[in-house]
């Protein structure tokens, strides 16, 4: 206890004197203890954990004896997310208080709340907790001695204590909680219209108030800022000019929370707010995650649509645009979709829904998607002026496709589909690449190249005769071996029409092996473990 005297007991009695003014009226040892032995100490309303020593000395102060106990006492814990409205502090006292105890409850850097002469004493509490904090009425009644702490953030994470006194100054009775108050997390999806930052305080803020949203990750920057009611624009940062707004009347309401509009996954971060007036000091920390919607399909699949729902209502004279990394996916103006302005791999593959900007529904429809279509596509919403109303990005993935087969079948059949009606002159090329190259089939205007062919493939390979038309341009191999397995790849070249799809082709090789009946059997050499035996023929 770092040689402070808990309780002294001499010549035949306690000497209260002796012992530190925190333990005065707390402690208690047995009567005729010497007689007894019972040096055991009762400590009333223990907060702390600590290690008490006893020690016995005689007249000559020579040691008698000498014992250590280790107190633990277990503290109160409450944990609440930030932006719940309350929280409360239990604490009810076992016995009746008198009518003129005076009730503290601290933390660290001051006094939370103080109660005295039968009322709240606000004048002597810290200025961040006023208007904050609140004790039921009748407590010295009814030993409640609770206290409600509104509007708590993380800034109000701290150990908390109360202590009631007795009119001389003795402590009477004290109480720890330990409050941990989580961070509070917004989720939202890039796309939607806007993001809000909570933070809920006490209404009537000083009106010369400072309120700062600022953002601390990934990097520093200035996001917002309102000095007595009024908004410092020429403060932010230029990344979020004309994209913030706080509410007109924050100081009064008490509500800080910050709009964000049109968020992207490069807003996502640990933001913060602070109000600074005099003593005042409040904090919220808000941690903002905006994620990119992400999509998986199997190639092969006959379509997949990229999702981009906002609350409609767009203006009439709205512009839509779809783009990929190498140019426009789908473009929408003018009450009609404008083909003429997007990329040509992308024309007869693109869909969007009618009265998109009544509807608010973007979401756009991507046919017969291959491992090419794999990458980031963004919508953007543009005013009449080129002001960028909304925008969002989605992440497709489409798997590769794979086609495994059995050494032995007829034939294996490489798929490929893409838009009909695909250009007279477009030039159609099936290539291995995989484990090396080789010239698999090419057929140009509709019409089979054979002498662009390897040898190896020379009249085992088969297309649509009306592949163009229809836009099956899928691949048949007759005959396939163990040897045929590897990576292939069919490309549609065209002018500025350009389509590729990828097929991962697994031929299984077929082993004879002999049972002990002595009958020839097939398996597959890929799943069946079993060694083949010396008398075995292959």
């Amino acid at each position: 206890m770092k040689n402070r005297k808990v309780h002294v007991y001499e010549n035949g009695s306690d000497k209260p004197e002796e012992q530190d003014q925190d333990y005065r009226d707390r402690t208690n040892m047995n009567k005729d203890l010497l007689k007894t032995g019972d040096l055991s100490l009762t400590l009333k309303h223990p907060t702390d954990s600590d290690t008490y020593t006893c020690t016995v000395y005689n007249q000559q102060q020579t040691i008698l004896m000498k014992k250590e106990v280790l107190l633990t006492v277990r503290v109160y814990k409450i944990e609440v997310d930030s932006g719940v409205e309350s929280v409360q502090l239990p604490c009810n006292a076992l016995v009746k208080l008198p009518k003129d105890a005076k009730i503290v409850w601290k933390e660290k850097c001051g006094k939370v709340h103080v109660y005295e002469n039968g009322s709240d004493q606000p004048e002597e509490q810290d200025q961040d907790y006023r208007e904050r904090t609140k004790m039921n009425e009748d407590l010295l009644k009814t030993g409640d001695l609770s206290l409600t702490l509104k509007y708590p953030t993380q800034r109000d994470t701290n150990t908390y204590t109360c202590t009631v006194y007795s009119r001389e100054g003795n402590i009477l009775l004290k109480r720890q909680v330990e409050l941990k108050v989580g961070g509070c997390q917004v989720d939202v999806e890039e796309g939607e219209e806007f993001a809000k930052l909570p933070f809920q305080t006490t209404a009537e803020l000083p009106e010369k108030a400072t309120v700062k949203w600022e953002r601390y990750k990934p990097e520093y920057m200035m996001v917002h800022m309102c000095q007595s009611g009024s908004d410092q624009q020429d403060k932010q940062q230029q990344v979020y000019k004309d994209r913030t707004r706080v509410n007109e009347d924050l100081l009064r309401t008490g509500d800080l929370s910050l709009t964000l509009k049109q968020p992207t996954e490069r807003d996502s971060g640990e933001y913060s707010c602070v109000v600074i007036s005099g003593d005042i000091w409040r904090k919220q920390t808000v941690l903002l995650t905006v994620t990119v919607a992400k999509l998986e399909v199997d190639s092969g699949v006959e379509s997949v649509q990229l999702p981009f729902k906002t609350t409609g209502n767009l203006p009439e004279d709205a512009k839509v645009e779809w783009k990929g990394k190498y140019g426009k996916v789908h473009v929408y103006e003018n009450g009609s979709d404008q083909p003429e302005e997007q990329d040509q791999d992308y024309r007869g593959r693109t869909n969007m829904n009618e009265d998109l900007l009544r509807t608010g529904d973007l979401s756009l429809t991507l046919k017969y998607p291959t491992d090419g279509d794999t990458q980031v596509y963004t919508c953007t919403v543009y005013s009449r002026e080129g002001n960028i109303l909304l925008k969002k990005e989605v992440q497709l993935k489409v798997r590769d496709c794979h086609v495994e087969v059995e050494e032995g079948v007829e034939f294996a059949k490489l798929p490929f589909q893409t838009t009909a009606e695909l250009p007279e002159k477009a030039t159609v090329k099936w290539e291995r690449y995989k484990p090396e190259y080789m010239m698999v089939h090419m057929c140009q205007s509709g019409s089979d190249q054979q002498d662009k062919q390897q040898q190896v493939y020379k009249d085992r390979t088969r297309v649509n005769e009306d592949l163009l038309r229809t836009g099956d341009l899928s691949l048949t191999l007759k005959q396939p071996t163990e040897r045929d397995s590897g990576e292939y790849s069919c490309v549609v070249i065209s002018g500025d029409i350009w389509r590729k799809q990828t097929v991962l082709l697994t031929v299984t090789g077929r082993v004879q092996v002999q049972d002990q009946t002595g009958d020839i059997r097939n398996r597959s050499s890929s799943i069946d473990p079993t060694p083949l035996m010396a008398d075995q023929s292959v």
